[in-house]
């Protein structure tokens, strides 16, 4: 059941929250074993928080826009009473959070009733959710291959139906690659729009909290219920709420494609996925972003640089408890001169004006999320413009560039005939999430895009 639908029920006295969240809290007892999406399920907190929506609405009491809508959490957000874990082993010896992060704190005063936390890369640090602490989450489309990352379980539980609503972060595409892998929608906002107190960064200078769901008005629901700003972290700006416009009309919007760097290498399929999109918008023109490559680059240097820094100490006394698969990453990142991090900051403020200039002439960018649909779990490799890559790095090709600026993001699920899912992202200008609602509202009302 979607999120909008729960609510509507919910509120409406056909069903109450109770029973929703017992479903739900079933479905993942009897699903998760497979699935590996949570890391810990909040059975008694839920049930307890559903049956308090359940009394103010007897009382006749508002509950909000999303009451008794099961929801749950990458396991980097805070969720108070409960330690952080943020994919590692080393965090378990952490202390509990005393408060839940803002974020989780948003979605319950919206009336959710959070669930659990779910599965993702060690520090946010992968494309991949293969985890060497927590094990695997498989795509649940098929289990012999992988649902992104790093915010797989986020986006697997959607996917799967396990629950309707969850979080994940984005630095370099760690909300978008496990989107389009999973066949779900999964929106990064502008960076600084929604507030990222009480989540366990990674790099601070690129990371973005955003929503998964399965359907546009879910999204919005939640998008809605997040913003606001906040005290607690100062780049959480003040600014008008957007209000997502749905009304499945485009007119006057002036969309084009992304060439060049966006336009090469992706597989057949990624391509089709693409051509439905654009020719569904009446997208013909395109656009270039410059310096892409080197925009790629530069997030590499800021990413490793901040990383590596944030769990210097770590590195130092605990080496052997990283996930093998970060911890040569985090120790390289440690040795990158700091001018080279410098230079990669002021490159990031030039090809932000140079992108933004692209926006003076168009409203919003189509470009392909991942270069291909779900790889095999044991598979390390993959084609890219005739070559052999790394599938580690490289499935965040198009997503990182985007993610370096801060610009808002929508990848939105293409399921083709006998094919995975893929996903396509809409781009728009900063704080202009409203024009990528516009634009996601006319491609599921139309059939081509949803889950």
């Amino acid at each position: 059941m979607l999120a909008s639908d729960i609510a509507q029920r919910v509120n409406g006295g056909e069903i109450t929250a109770q029973a929703v969240v017992r479903t739900a809290l079933d479905r993942i007892t009897r699903q998760d074993k497979q699935l590996n999406c949570f890391t810990h399920v909040l059975t008694d907190s839920a049930l307890a928080a559903a049956a308090v929506i359940d009394q103010k609405l007897a009382q006749g009491k508002s509950v909000g826009p999303l009451a008794g809508v099961p929801f749950a959490v990458k396991n980097l957000f805070d969720i108070a009473g409960t330690v952080t874990l943020a994919g590692s082993k080393i965090n378990r010896d952490n202390s509990a959070a005393t408060l839940d992060a803002t974020a989780v704190t948003k979605l319950k005063a919206a009336g959710a009733v959070l669930v659990g936390a779910l599965n993702m890369d060690e520090y946010a640090y992968g494309f991949v959710t293969v985890n060497h602490h927590y094990g695997t989450t498989p795509n649940p489309h098929d289990p012999t291959r992988i649902s992104g990352g790093s915010s797989g379980g986020s986006a697997a539980a959607v996917a799967a139906g396990l629950v309707p609503l969850t979080l994940g972060s984005d630095t370099n595409g760690s909300i978008r690659v496990p989107a389009s892998l999973c066949g779900v929608y999964g929106l990064k906002p502008t960076y600084g729009r929604l507030s990222r107190a009480g989540v366990y960064l990674f790099s601070s200078s690129l990371d973005h909290v955003g929503p998964f769901a399965r359907s546009v008005p879910d999204l919005a629901l939640a998008f809605a219920s997040l913003q606001g700003p906040d005290s607690r972290d100062p780049i959480c700006t003040d600014r008008a709420p957007a209000s997502p416009n749905l009304s499945g009309d485009i007119t006057g919007l002036r969309i084009a494609i992304a060439g060049e760097h966006f336009a090469r290498g992706m597989t057949p399929t990624a391509a089709k996925a693409l051509e439905r999109v654009a020719k569904a918008l009446n997208a013909t023109s395109t656009v270039t972003l410059p310096e892409t490559a080197r925009a790629r680059a530069a997030a590499y240097v800021i990413t490793a640089s901040e990383g590596s820094q944030l769990h210097l100490s770590r590195l130092q006394t605990r080496l052997q408890d990283f996930d093998p698969a970060t911890r040569d990453r985090f120790v390289a990142g440690a040795l990158i001169p700091s001018s080279w991090y410098l230079q990669a900051q002021r490159f990031r403020r030039w090809y932000r004006d140079q992108v933004r200039q692209i926006f003076n002439t168009v409203d919003l960018v189509l470009a392909p999320t991942t270069p291909c649909s779900a790889p095999l779990k044991e598979q390390t490799t993959m084609e890219l413009e005739g070559e052999s890559v790394l599938i580690r790095p490289h499935l965040g090709v198009y997503t990182q560039p985007l993610s370096f600026i801060g610009l808002p993001v929508l990848s939105v699920p293409v399921q083709l005939p006998g094919e995975l899912p893929m996903g396509v992202q809409l781009i728009a200008r900063p704080y202009h999430e409203n024009i990528i609602f516009q634009a996601a509202a006319v491609l599921e009302q139309s059939g081509i895009t949803g889950c």
